[in-house]
């Protein structure tokens, strides 16, 4: 039963185009042409921030629990919920003044991406937390922590999700990707919820 399970989760998260980001793309008049990353920094994360040119302003950080970090002739900086390209933005800003001419290019980029945490608790059988290093979706949560167990409520799943407001709850109903019949249908009309850093999965 448990290969089953996680035989239908591996085939459920690789349909194309499913495993999105759940955060909004940038807007394309103000990111770069190419974008470095769709990973928004957390908490936790380890960042190296380089001023071309310049040996004193390269420096390897980690993001404070506060979703801040501070650098020299800048200050602090709020970091978290950020791209890449947004931290280089604010730091090139701060150094204008010490330049008469043209700042150097600021190159902002994730190391080590260990702020992107969840949790998984309840009947699966591998509960724990994990740092997948970027975004996923439930099923994939699921999956990383070893499935369903046998009598897992996979229609009473609950998110428990940290936000600005306080702790809020997502509820979801998986239990039709799990039959051998309907499964891609369902894929294709429900949506999976995507899973945000510091979130915990309960499955009942």
């Amino acid at each position: 039963m448990k290969n089953l399970i996680l035989a239908m989760i591996f085939a459920l998260v690789s349909v194309p185009g499913y495993a999105q980001s759940n955060q909004p793309a940038p807007d394309s008049a103000t990111a770069p042409a190419t974008t470095q990353t769709a990973y928004r920094i957390n908490a936790g994360d380890d960042i190296e921030v380089y001023v071309w040119g310049e040996e004193r302003l390269q420096r390897q950080i980690r993001v404070l629990p506060d979703g801040t970090f501070s650098f020299p002739l800048v200050g602090r900086i709020e970091a978290e919920g950020k791209l890449p390209y947004e931290i280089e933005s604010v730091v090139s800003k701060g150094l204008e003044n010490q330049y008469r001419g043209q700042v150097p290019q600021v190159t902002v980029s994730v190391s080590s991406p260990t702020g992107m945490q969840f949790s998984v608790m309840g009947r699966v059988n591998s509960p724990g937390n994990f740092s997948p290093g970027r975004y996923i979706n439930l099923l994939e949560a699921l999956s990383m922590a070893g499935g369903p167990s046998q009598f897992a409520d996979l229609d009473g799943i609950s998110i428990v999700r940290k936000t600005p407001q306080g702790l809020t709850t997502v509820r979801t109903r998986l239990g039709g990707l799990f039959k051998r019949s309907g499964a891609a249908n369902a894929v294709s009309k429900r949506a999976i919820p995507n899973i945000q850093s510091g979130d915990t999965i309960i499955v009942p």
